[in-house]
């Protein structure tokens, strides 16, 4: 099984590149399942019920998400109504929404978790407990964690300690892709950050004359997401649907050709 994982989709300009390039990408690698995080996807930022409706347009099969889920009401009852689209396990019992979703795909099937990193983030539960119970139900043999830090050794730790025990873990939030897709030593894919989709000119999205202002003043700005040539960023996992192992892991990084 290949499965593709897109690193966090960015406004509107995001979603429609997103759209317009999926399913070549989809044939060039081979993909069966695309995982999208589009917690940034609404164009006031976190998502909304028409955002994600365009990335399930676009291909995505299981949307992930991070700390700005809930940024949007509207998203709400949305959460509860479409179990492919997921918020962080790690939010207190009774929040809108779900954790994790398996999907069945008729001859196999694949279990998608979303977590969220607790350094430098939210003060939610501690993942490395969450993750215990999660992998405590019955799940597919295949299992892939998204999860939402700002911190590489949060994430590093998490990789370690999940080593094993499931197929593969990549890291977003940070919008910026590492250059660490590995196989780590019992065979789970898996790289630290994925990177985003969106404007290639931007500060993580933004427009970097508005970063810079609020960065450099220390004053609030309302920050907008800047236009131009766009890239997605993804990283493709090779799976074995017998043993859930990962047998290759490959960094991705595409622009529009001119």
């Amino acid at each position: 099984m290949k499965v593709l994982c897109v690193g966090d989709v960015v406004g509107r300009i995001g979603c429609s590149f997103l759209a317009k390039h999926l399913l070549e990408l989809k044939s060039t690698y081979g993909a069966e399942v695309v995982i999208v995080n589009g917690e940034n996807s609404s164009q006031a930022n976190g998502i909304s019920p028409s955002s994600a409706q365009r990335l399930f347009d676009a291909g995505a099969d299981v949307i992930t998400t991070g700390n700005h889920v809930f940024r949007r009401k509207e998203i709400f009852e949305y959460l509860e109504e479409h179990s492919e689209v997921l918020r962080p396990a790690n939010y207190p019992s009774g929040t809108f929404g779900r954790g994790w979703f398996t999907l069945d795909m008729g001859r196999t099937a694949i279990t998608v978790i979303n977590m969220l990193g607790v350094v430098f983030m939210e003060n939610l539960r501690n993942p490395f407990e969450c993750i215990d119970e999660v992998l405590r139900q019955q799940l597919a043999k295949v299992i892939i964690l998204d999860f939402h830090g700002e911190a590489t050794s949060e994430k590093l730790a998490m990789a370690n300690y999940l080593d094993g025990r499931i197929s593969a873990m990549f890291g977003t939030h940070t919008h910026v892709q590492t250059a660490d897709a590995r196989i780590f030593p019992k065979g789970m894919g898996y790289i630290t950050d994925v990177g985003m989709t969106g404007p290639i000119h931007s500060v993580l999205g933004v427009k970097p004359e508005l970063a810079i202002y609020r960065q450099k003043n220390l004053l609030p700005v309302r920050f907008e997401i800047a236009e131009g040539d766009c890239m997605i960023n993804a990283v493709l996992f090779e799976i074995s649907e017998q043993t859930g192992v990962t047998s290759s892991v490959q960094s991705i990084c595409y622009t529009e050709k001119h």
